[in-house]
């Protein structure tokens, strides 16, 4: 279970709540993926407060080395989402499906190899793909290292949603493995069980998208891709109304967490934590500098990717030093 016992009985109370009122609970099954987030026509219309039971969506990719990427799921309409909201997605379960998770390296993604973005005068390196073996009832997943002094290794997995986004402003249609302001291909591992994502909603309705499950992922994904498989997924979306927000954020039992993602890093960097200074001064008191005095002190960081067209830093504020009261 990875979920801390409050943070379970916050979902469960949430769910018998939600169960009592107008809420429903939707068994989504998507037949089709998108690779890029854009307005389009919805594939589910929900009202705010409801629950989707659903999946991630399974391909070739996951099975063979030439395979094809599914794309995401979605998008999901959400009644009474307007611009001047914020769009909170609460993970309540994410539980690989399959036994098979697919890892390697890439000449389009990768911090240590030459890409596109990175050129470099040494020659590429070489095309490696691995595919691990998934356990979900033991939550662990096995690689065998036949060149390696020890010929296998057992990891406990941890689940994550690498892709959660709203549709980008002005009409865009932006592909699937970019992180911004509207979400998208931020891969932090903090988006598992348990945790909240608030995302900027820039046109009507939010047309959200979810995918990318990871089984494990450092940080930074250093080799462009996480342990990639497919999962049954629980989410419930909700609004925070008349609240708007500038990039995605996000909390758990003990962080409050922005993320800012574009390139470079440094300015990936000072956007997750100037926006982490506007939280603490809007929302919980905190005099602007007085806050970026405790937040050098006590402040956090997780490098989520340095491989996608856009890198990603989350900023981390423990609750423990919010108002009393406000945790």
């Amino acid at each position: 279970m990875f979920v801390k016992v409050k943070t379970f009985l916050f979902f469960i109370l949430t769910i018998c709540t939600v169960g009592m009122t107008t809420a429903e609970i939707h068994h989504f099954k998507p037949a089709q993926g998108y690779h890029t987030y854009a307005v389009r026509e919805p594939v589910l219309r929900i009202k705010p407060g409801d629950i989707i039971e659903t999946h991630t969506l399974f391909s070739d990719y996951f099975t063979k080395k030439d395979g094809s990427w599914p794309g995401e799921a979605g998008p999901i309409y959400v009644e009474r989402a307007t611009p001047e909201d914020t769009l909170v997605v609460k993970i309540i379960k994410i539980r690989p499906n399959i036994n098979i998770g697919r890892s390697g390296t890439s000449l389009i993604y990768g911090s240590l190899a030459a890409t596109t973005t990175t050129p470099m005068l040494n020659d590429p390196i070489p095309i490696k793909c691995y595919f691990w073996k998934i356990d979900a009832e033991k939550m662990t997943a096995s690689l065998d290292l036949p060149n390696s002094k020890m010929k296998q290794i057992q990891v406990t997995i941890l689940p994550m949603m690498g892709r959660l986004a709203t549709a980008p402003p002005e009409g865009q249609a932006i592909p699937g493995g970019v992180p911004a302001n509207f979400g998208g291909n931020m891969d932090t591992s903090d988006a598992r069980e348990g945790a909240i994502v608030y995302l900027p909603i820039f046109n009507k309705g939010a047309y959200f998208y979810f995918g990318d499950v990871h089984a494990l992922q450092g940080d930074g994904e250093i080799t462009g891709s996480g342990i990639e498989t497919t999962a049954e997924v629980t989410l419930q979306l909700d609004l925070l109304k008349g609240k708007k927000i500038a990039w995605p954020r996000l909390e758990n039992d003990e962080y409050i967490m922005v993320a800012g993602s574009v390139r470079p890093l440094i300015d990936a960097f000072r956007i997750a934590h100037v926006e982490m200074i506007k939280w603490l001064e809007s929302d919980y008191g905190f005099d602007r500098w007085e806050a970026l005095q405790v937040f050098s002190q006590v402040g956090a960081a997780r490098v989520a990717n340095v491989v996608d067209p856009n890198y990603t830093v989350v900023a981390r504020f423990p609750k423990k030093y919010l108002p009393p009261g406000e945790k």
